[in-house]
């Protein structure tokens, strides 16, 4: 595996995405490359923190909460 493809894996190893059978390859290549891929996980998983950082969440829309509760109310009538 060349470091290029290894830097492709990594992100998908820090998000949890590599099947079982590419794991065992990236893990060799891991070993083979050294510091210089220990290096590059870590610039992964800082991206990786700072992108789930910046996410914002989804606001419920009054639509969306009328609908609801509209539901609700119907239930307990029944």
């Amino acid at each position: 595996m060349s470091f290029k493809e290894f830097q492709n894996q990594a992100r998908l190893y820090v998000i949890g995405a590599l099947e079982p059978e590419e794991l065992e390859a990236f893990e060799q290549a891991r070993k083979d490359f050294g510091q210089k891929a220990e290096d590059f996980i870590g610039e992964c998983y800082s991206m990786h923190e700072a992108f789930a950082l910046s996410l914002r969440p989804a606001k419920s829309s009054d639509a969306l909460k009328d609908r609801l509760m509209s539901m609700v109310r119907n239930r307990q009538k029944t």
